[in-house]
């Protein structure tokens, strides 16, 4: 594991994918504007990387993250990310980049953690996890990004009771709304983060990238516009090696070796 910019984020690499920790495991990986900008720099240099084709983003220790540093809100701290704008920016560059993100969220993920793990494509939840927008508990609401993702991800209705209540949400009701894609026995959450970012990485890196791209676009753009793009970015990949090498590799019933050619 190597350690990113001021050592709060690292980044371990396995094959064709990267595993990207908050490390600040004697504070529960509780997010600062240093992490933020650690886990930005992890991004951006993974984003530039042709031989990674997919990232998990894990916590380092038993707890994904416990959310924004309170001791430093309580100070009103400089260093409290909510009054910077680096979270957006990191929010924003986990969106963004050309590989798809799994978070494996173990242990809590409550608040800002919440947040960041919206911005992913794909969640892994702990069966265990404590998981949620608690901010309206503490006079705030959510300002990362929770009002805008969750309900694209699961609709207005059950965002806003989420966001309203400030209750955790039950793992498996998680799974049955599609806001998480697997609920795993605690314990096997990075695994089962890291598995899946696997097969991910086991399929053509450009048609991936391009999948990515129209997915995002899908909320975005009106249906025909949508469509127009998602038709515009398949022609890209028609004279590709990898389209000609997955379909030999369909015919003749063997494992495909794709390049990102």
């Amino acid at each position: 594991m190597r350690s990113v910019g001021s050592g709060l984020a690292a980044i371990q690499r396995a094959g064709h994918r990267a595993d990207v920790y908050l490390s600040r495991p004697g504070k529960r990986n509780a997010m600062t504007t240093d992490l933020v900008k650690d886990l930005t720099e992890a991004f951006r240099r993974l984003d530039a990387d042709d031989d990674i084709r997919a990232i998990t983003l894990l916590g380092e220790g038993p707890v994904f993250s416990a959310g924004m540093d309170l001791e430093l809100v309580s100070q009103r701290a400089e260093s409290d990310p909510i009054s910077d704008d680096a979270f957006p920016q990191l929010l924003s560059l986990v969106e963004s980049v050309r590989q798809p993100v799994v978070a494996g969220i173990k242990g809590a993920a409550p608040a800002t953690a919440f947040e960041l793990t919206l911005a992913c494509d794909l969640r892994v939840l702990g069966s265990d996890a404590t998981y949620g927008l608690v901010e309206t508990n503490m006079g705030l609401f959510p300002q990362g990004g929770g009002t805008q993702r969750l309900p694209r991800l699961i609709g207005l209705s059950k965002a806003t009771e989420l966001v309203l209540t400030g209750d955790y949400i039950d793992p498996d009701e998680a799974e049955r709304i599609g806001l998480v894609h697997e609920v795993c026995d605690p314990g096997t959450v990075d695994d089962c983060a890291r598995a899946l970012a696997d097969d991910i990485a086991e399929k053509a890196p450009l048609a991936i990238q391009n999948a990515k791209k129209a997915l995002a676009a899908a909320l975005e753009m009106p249906l025909e516009r949508g469509l127009a793009y998602e038709r515009s970015l398949g022609e890209t990949l028609r004279d590709t090696r990898d389209v000609t090498e997955g379909v030999a590799a369909h015919i003749e019933d063997r494992d495909p070796e794709f390049t990102g050619e």
